[in-house]
C-alpha cells in the first residue's frame, strides 16, 4: 500500500524544509496559515471513502515535548461543494475509545444527505480521522492479535479456577502491551487525542472547528472543549458518557442498563412469537436465551461460537432496535431448526473481528484517563454482587473487557475535570433507554457544558442522531445550518424532545400489514456506525 505523504504539526516550532510548522498552543488567536497537507486517494474499498481524500499529520508524542518523538494521525476529508455558504470543517468521532473514524468523512455527508440534509455537506468540509494509536494512524496499537480468538472461557466464573484463568489471561494481555507499546501507553489519554483534534485544526488552517462526537466521542468533544472552548464553533454530542464514571464506574452502570435492554428485546421477540416460535413471554425467551447458554458452554455452536461469542452477538439488540430482526432470525433458525451456521455466520461476519487495535486502545486509553482499583478483590466484589441482584447478561463480560486495565503498567489520571468556560453552547442528544451511555450522562453533561439537551423519549438505541428520527436529525441540521437551538430550560433537564420511532415489525408478522395501513412502526436501519459501546 502507498503510503502517504506526511506533515507536522508542533507547538509554534519553525522546521526546515517542506514541512510547515501549525500551532496547537491554547492562546493563538489569529487563524493558521493551512499546512502543506499532501492529500491523496484513500487506500482500501472502503465505500465512506470513495470520494474521500486522505492524509497523514504528524503529531508530538508528548505534547509537554513538542520537539520530541512524532507519531502521525490519519485524516481524511471530504470537500464543501457550496462556497456561498462555507462554514469551515466539521470534524467528527465515532466512539470507542478505540473506534476508527476515518471513515465518517463520508459517512456522515451520507447520512445527513439520506436524512434530507444535503446542505451540510455542501457547506462543510467534513473530516474523519483515526485518532492517535488508531487504525491508519502510526503506530496502530496491537498487544496480542489471538487475545480474542474463540473459543474462550465462559466469561460468567462458576469456580475460583475459572476467574483464576480469566485473570492469568487478562495480566498478560496487560504485559503484552507494555513490552510491545510501553512508550506509547501513557500518551493515549482522551486529552491527548483532543490535542490531537487541534493540530488538525490549525493544519487545515481554520480558527475554530465544529464536533460531532458519538458515545466516547462525547468525552473527547467535551474534553476538546475544555482545553479549547474558544475554538468551538459548534459541538454535537450524541449518547453522552457521564463524567462521574469514567472509567471504573461507568461499567457497572452499563450492566443494569444492558440487562434492562436485553429484556426489552425478549419480549420484542416475545411479541413476535408467532415469527419466532421462542416463547409467548419474554420470561419463555430469556429461558431459551439461556439454554442454549449453557448448550454452547458444553460445545460450543459450530465448534466457533461458546456462552462469550453468544454473549458477544446477542449484545447488538441491546445497543439498537435496528439489530433486533436480524439477531432474532438467527436466534430463531437455531433453536427452531438446529441451524448453527446461521449463528456463526452472524458472528463471524458481524461481531468477531480478528483486529486486536480496537480492543488494545479502549483498555489503553481508560486506563491512561482516571485511576481504576489496582486490588482485584473490588472488581470481583462489585461484580459478583450485580450479578446476584440479577443483572448477570452483561456484568461478567464487561469486568472482562476492561480487567487488562487492573494490571496496567502504570496507574492513570488525574481525571480531567470537564469544564468548557466561554464555549459556545453545545447540542447535546440522549435516548432516555440507552444502554451504553445511559441517560444520566445526557443531563450531566449538560450541567457540565454550555449546551442544550435535547431527549429521546423510549429511545432504546445508542447514539441514535442520523438513524431515521427527522425530529433529531432536523434539529443536529439546524443547528449545524444556522446555529438554531432549543430554548434554554431552567435545570439539567431536557430542552426538548423528540419521540422514539416504534420499534420494528419483522417480516411475515402478521401486525405488518395493519401497521402499514394504520401509519404504524417503522423499521430503523441496522446502524451503519460501529457500535463501539463500552461506552
Amino acid at each position: 500500500m502507498k503510503r502517504l505523504a506526511v506533515i507536522t504539526a508542533v507547538a509554534g516550532v519553525g522546521l526546515a524544509g517542506s514541512a510547515v510548522a501549525v500551532s496547537v498552543s491554547a492562546s493563538a488567536e489569529a487563524t493558521p496559515a493551512p499546512a502543506a497537507i499532501a492529500w491523496a486517494k484513500c487506500a482500501g474499498d472502503d465505500p465512506y471513502l470513495a470520494n474521500a481524500e486522505c492524509a497523514q499529520i504528524q503529531v508530538p508524542l508528548d505534547y509537554g515535548h513538542p520537539n520530541g518523538k512524532k507519531i502521525s494521525v490519519a485524516i481524511s476529508r471530504v470537500k464543501h461543494t457550496d462556497d456561498a455558504h462555507y462554514k469551515g470543517v466539521l470534524i467528527g468521532n465515532p466512539g470507542g475509545p478505540g473506534g476508527s473514524g476515518l471513515y465518517l468523512s463520508g459517512g456522515l455527508a451520507s447520512w445527513f444527505s439520506g436524512a434530507g440534509h444535503d446542505e451540510i455537506p455542501a457547506d462543510y468540509d467534513i473530516i474523519g480521522f483515526d485518532p492517535r494509536g488508531v487504525g491508519a494512524s502510526e503506530p496502530a496499537l496491537t498487544c496480542d492479535p489471538h487475545y480474542s480468538d474463540p473459543v474462550r472461557p465462559d466469561y460468567v466464573p462458576h469456580s475460583a479456577a475459572d476467574e483464576a484463568a480469566w485473570l492469568k489471561k487478562s495480566k498478560a494481555y496487560a504485559q503484552a502491551c507494555a513490552k510491545r507499546f510501553g512508550w506509547l501507553l501513557p500518551h493515549l489519554r482522551t486529552t491527548d487525542a483532543a490535542r490531537d483534534i487541534d493540530a488538525i485544526r490549525s493544519a487545515l488552517g481554520q480558527k475554530q472547528i465544529s464536533y460531532y462526537g458519538f458515545s466516547y466521542g462525547t468525552y473527547l468533544g467535551a474534553t476538546y472543549g475544555t482545553l479549547f472552548p474558544q475554538r468551538v464553533r459548534h459541538m454535537i454530542l450524541d449518547g453522552n458518557v457521564d463524567d462521574r464514571g469514567v472509567w471504573y464506574d461507568a461499567q457497572l452502570e452499563q450492566d443494569k442498563a444492558f440487562e434492562r435492554n436485553i429484556k426489552f428485546f425478549f419480549g420484542w421477540v416475545a411479541k413476535y412469537d408467532s415469527v419466532y416460535h421462542l416463547g409467548t413471554t419474554e420470561a419463555k425467551v430469556e429461558q431459551a436465551y439461556y439454554a442454549i447458554r449453557a448448550k454452547a458452554g458444553k460445545q460450543a455452536i459450530g465448534g466457533e461460537v461458546g456462552p462469550d461469542e453468544l454473549d458477544d452477538t446477542f449484545l447488538n439488540a441491546g445497543y439498537s432496535t435496528g439489530w433486533y430482526e436480524p439477531t432474532a432470525d438467527v436466534f430463531s433458525a437455531y433453536v427452531t431448526k438446529g441451524d448453527a451456521s446461521a449463528i456463526t455466520d452472524f458472528y463471524e461476519n458481524y461481531v468477531f473481528s480478528a483486529d486486536d487495535n480496537g480492543f488494545a486502545m479502549y483498555n489503553a486509553v481508560q486506563a491512561a484517563d482516571a485511576r481504576w482499583p489496582r486490588d482485584w478483590s473490588t472488581w470481583h466484589r462489585d461484580a459478583a454482587k450485580l450479578y446476584r441482584q440479577g443483572y448477570r447478561y452483561n456484568t461478567w463480560s464487561n469486568v472482562w473487557f476492561n480487567a487488562p486495565v487492573a494490571f496496567w503498567p502504570f496507574q492513570g489520571g488525574p481525571k480531567l475535570k470537564i469544564k468548557a468556560r466561554g464555549m459556545t453552547p453545545a447540542l447535546l442528544v440522549q435516548s432516555t433507554l440507552d444502554a451504553a451511555t445511559p441517560y444520566p450522562g445526557g443531563e450531566e453533561m449538560h450541567k457540565l457544558l454550555p449546551s442544550r439537551l435535547v431527549s429521546e423519549i423510549g429511545g432504546k438505541t445508542h447514539a441514535n442522531t442520523l438513524n431515521g428520527n427527522a425530529c433529531l436529525d432536523d434539529k443536529v441540521a439546524a443547528y449545524l445550518a444556522t446555529d438554531a437551538l432549543p430554548k434554554d430550560r431552567p435545570g439539567n433537564g431536557p430542552d426538548a424532545t423528540c419521540k422514539a420511532l416504534p420499534d420494528p415489525v419483522p417480516a411475515g408478522a402478521a401486525a405488518k400489514a395493519s401497521a402499514r395501513t394504520s401509519g404504524g412502526s417503522v423499521t430503523p436501519r441496522v446502524p451503519a456506525r460501529p457500535l463501539f459501546g463500552r461506552p
